[in-house]
């Protein structure tokens, strides 16, 4: 059987800013290579973690070239391209440069809570136009709609241009019956890290995880380790990592994987607004967690 392009461990990377807000671009080239080095085996650029809310047009570009040109070819790279309005989404997919490139991320269109159906009619017109593959994005946490099983494979059937959906509604049920009921050639892939080990034993086949910009070696370990089936093997290090991955969502996301971040001296703990640093007390705990682990 063929390997999927997007199998193992992806990740979505944050941006790096300075302290005046701006894109750190030497950041970005410390992170590239510090995810490289960690055997990941792909990037996936201006995902929910990039803060791609705050970013113009302009700096969004910037963001895609400059991960293309530090990352030199090493591994694939995915670019974050979603919206709430499918018109645009479509625009972009022309109006951006996606040099080294090999496929889109497109989250499911958040805040008007469209029905299955439109949720449908989305991605069909996205499949449509898009000049790459797609994967799919079900984060109903932040979307505030769930892509249903249904739809999904709805979507799955009719749309050959989407090969996987990254699936973070949390919901092992509906993951596994998609993963159940998928059509040859798609296929699905963790959206969420505590649950990366189990998914795979399930028939995921991999993560796009934000905790891998820490620990990109040890956890895209744990995940190979996983694919080839030795879970006894794994484990150690799942259980281990459970209490990184709930520091790090415990005050939001991207602040404190940045904390990580910015205490490996990989980048600066910089947001945009509303986004926000994590609080004193919490990045106590994150120091106490690194120390331990």
């Amino acid at each position: 059987m063929t390997k999927h392009p997007f199998s193992g461990t992806g990740v979505a990377i944050v941006t790096p800013f300075l302290e005046n807000g701006d894109i750190d671009q030497s950041g970005i080239e410390r992170l590239v290579e510090h995810l490289v080095n960690g055997k990941v085996d792909y990037l996936v650029a201006l995902g929910t973690t990039g803060e791609n809310a705050t970013l113009n047009k302009e700096e969004k570009q910037l963001v895609f070239t400059l991960v293309n040109k530090f990352n030199k070819g090493r591994v694939k790279l995915v670019a974050g391209i979603g919206g709430n309005d499918t018109r645009a989404v479509i625009e972009a997919f022309s109006a951006f440069d996606l040099t080294g490139y090999s496929a889109i991320l497109s989250v499911s269109p958040y805040y008007n809570k469209p029905n299955a159906e439109g949720i449908f009619q989305h991605y069909k017109a996205l499949n449509d136009a898009a000049p790459l593959p797609l994967i799919m994005y079900n984060v109903p946490g932040r979307t505030g709609m769930n892509v249903s099983t249904a739809t999904t494979l709805r979507i799955a059937n009719a749309c050959k241009n989407i090969i996987a959906t990254k699936e973070a509604s949390g919901n092992m049920e509906q993951i596994m019956q998609i993963i159940k009921d998928k059509p040859e050639g798609f296929e699905v892939i963790s959206g969420d890290d505590g649950i990366t080990l189990p998914l795979i034993a399930c028939g995921a086949i991999g993560v796009i995880s934000v905790l891998a910009n820490a620990y990109p070696k040890e956890f895209s370990a744990m995940v190979n380790l996983c694919l080839e089936g030795k879970f006894a093997e794994a484990r150690p290090t799942h259980e281990k990592m459970l209490p990184v991955i709930q520091s790090m969502f415990a005050e939001g996301s991207p602040s404190g994987v940045k904390t990580y971040l910015g205490e490996l001296g990989v980048v600066k703990e910089s947001f945009r607004l509303p986004v926000v640093g994590v609080s004193i007390q919490h990045k106590e705990t994150i120091k106490s967690i690194m120390k331990g682990f």
